[in-house]
C-alpha cells in the first residue's frame, strides 16, 4: 500500500482516507514519466532529506547549472556532491540509513515535485560500474573537476507538490563558484557563531 503506517493512522483520524486514496490513485508513481523527465532537466537546486540509522534527520540544498540532476533511466536518478565544508552529514547519514527525500520546487513556475527513494554513494571511478561507459564519461566531462563523487537514487516514489502556495521567484543571474574554500563566497560567518564562541574562549 502506498503510504506509510502513520499516514493511515492519520487519515482514520482526522477523516481524510478519502481524499488522500485519491490523491494516491492519481498522482503518485514509483517511477519518472516523461514530464517529470523533463521537468528535472530545467532544475538548477533541490532540496534534500537524510536521517541516520537512528532517524535522527537532516535536510540540505543541493545547487548546480541547470539540469544538473541526471535522470539516468525511469527509476534511478543522481546528482554530483561538490566539494564542501567536509561535514558529510547527508553521506554519512546514507551510509547509514540509504532512505531519501528531495523535493525539487520550480518558483517561477510554481510547480513541485517529491522523489523518494533510496540512494548510495558513487566514487568517480565508479561510474563506469554503474552506468553505461558513454554516459560516465559524459557526465564527468560535463561537471569537470567540480566534482568529488555523485549521489544514485533508486525512486521508490514520484509525485506532484501542491502549487497553491509555492511563492513566485524569478532567476536572477548569479557568479557561482563551484567548489570554493573562499570564505566570503560561501557566506563567511553570516550568523556569527564563529565571532560568539571566539568571545565565549576569551572570556574564559
Amino acid at each position: 500500500m502506498v503510504g506509510s503506517n502513520g499516514e493511515h493512522l492519520l487519515q482514520q483520524r482526522y477523516a481524510t482516507k478519502r481524499r488522500a486514496e485519491a490523491f494516491y490513485e492519481h498522482q503518485v508513481i514509483n517511477f519518472l514519466n516523461e514530464e517529470m523527465k523533463q521537468f528535472i532537466s530545467l532544475q538548477n537546486m533541490v532540496f534534500i532529506s537524510t536521517a541516520d540509522g537512528n532517524g535522527e534527520c537532516d535536510s540540505s540544498f543541493r545547487a548546480g547549472e541547470q539540469g544538473f540532476v541526471r535522470v539516468v533511466e525511469d527509476k534511478i536518478l543522481c546528482f554530483p556532491e561538490y566539494r564542501g565544508n567536509g561535514v558529510m552529514a547527508s553521506l554519512g547519514n546514507i551510509l547509514e540509513n540509504p532512505h531519501i527525500g528531495l523535493l525539487f520546487i520550480d518558483f517561477e513556475r510554481g510547480v513541485g515535485l517529491h522523489i523518494n527513494g533510496k540512494a548510495e554513494i558513487i566514487e568517480n571511478e565508479q561510474l563506469s560500474m554503474k552506468v553505461r561507459e558513454g554516459l560516465a564519461r559524459e557526465l564527468i566531462s560535463y561537471e569537470g573537476l567540480r566534482l568529488e563523487r555523485w549521489v544514485f537514487i533508486e525512486v521508490e516514489e514520484a509525485y506532484i507538490h501542491c502549487s497553491k502556495h509555492i511563492p513566485k521567484f524569478i532567476a536572477i543571474a548569479k557568479d557561482i563558484s563551484w567548489g570554493t574554500d573562499d570564505e566570503i563566497r560561501k557566506g563567511g560567518d553570516y550568523f556569527k557563531v564563529k565571532a560568539m564562541k571566539a568571545r565565549k574562549v576569551k572570556l574564559k
